[in-house]
């Protein structure tokens, strides 16, 4: 299921993660070759895809909404 950006936050290991409005958290990662995701790097970047839609697969699995510091957002 679709769902658009909302925010992001860094993870433990410094990893950005967006936060869904949908209430899930995913990872969005720069990490070529296997991502490329340029924008993740930089504030400007981010900002630009606030509202871009991403492919949750928490929704598609009916799982609760992440919080911040729970093992939801790895």
């Amino acid at each position: 299921m679709k769902q658009g950006i909302s925010g992001y936050h860094l993870d433990e290991e410094n990893h950005w993660v967006a936060e869904l409005r949908c209430g899930h958290f995913q990872h969005v990662r720069h990490d070529p070759p296997w991502q490329m995701r340029p924008w993740v790097i930089t504030e400007a970047g981010r900002e630009v895809m606030i509202g871009h839609q991403l492919n949750c697969l928490k929704c598609d699995q009916g799982a609760p909404k992440d919080q911040l510091g729970s093992e939801g957002d790895k």
